[in-house]
């Protein structure tokens, strides 16, 4: 686990080959299953993530946002069964906010792959929107790879 004034990464060892977690990894629809922060509610009908660019909208709620609002994903970082990641803005705003979610997966062997989870705030220019970060905690991201392992495992 590491924290520093820009990011927190934390990493946990789950029982299920890496081409199994990069799978559920990448359906949107099934995010809402491993969210640790509990702002993720659901995906609006998006399509399985297949590469760089490509882009999701989640519906989401946070009393940071006074409520339910969305979430459009624009997906910066793809390597099959290795990495997946995102950078989210708010679905009203133009501009992508600067923060981002990377999963990076080692495969440990057949059945067992270490999950690594960086949220990095490093690039977000507006001061305004710097005062709310970090919104997610260590334990909260700690807790989205206890229910990854849950989810993937079905345990």
């Amino acid at each position: 686990m590491a924290t520093n004034e820009n990011s927190i990464t934390v990493s946990r060892d789950i029982d299920a080959a890496s081409s199994e977690i990069f799978d559920l990894l990448t359906l949107p629809e099934r995010h809402h299953e491993f969210d640790g922060s509990g702002m993720v509610r659901s995906d609006d009908r998006s399509n399985r993530i297949q590469a760089v660019g490509d882009e999701f909208t989640m519906n989401m709620h946070g009393d940071h946002m006074d409520g339910d609002y969305q979430t459009v994903n624009r997906v910066i970082a793809y390597a099959e069964n290795e990495r997946v990641g995102w950078q989210p803005r708010p679905a009203d705003k133009d501009e992508f906010g600067g923060w981002e979610w990377v999963y990076e997966i080692e495969s440990l062997g057949s059945d067992q792959s270490r999950v690594t989870l960086t949220y990095d705030w490093s690039k977000v220019e507006d001061k305004k929107l710097q005062a709310i970060f970090p919104l997610v905690s260590e334990e909260q991201l700690e807790d989205s790879l206890n229910q990854l392992a849950a989810a993937v495992t079905g345990a």
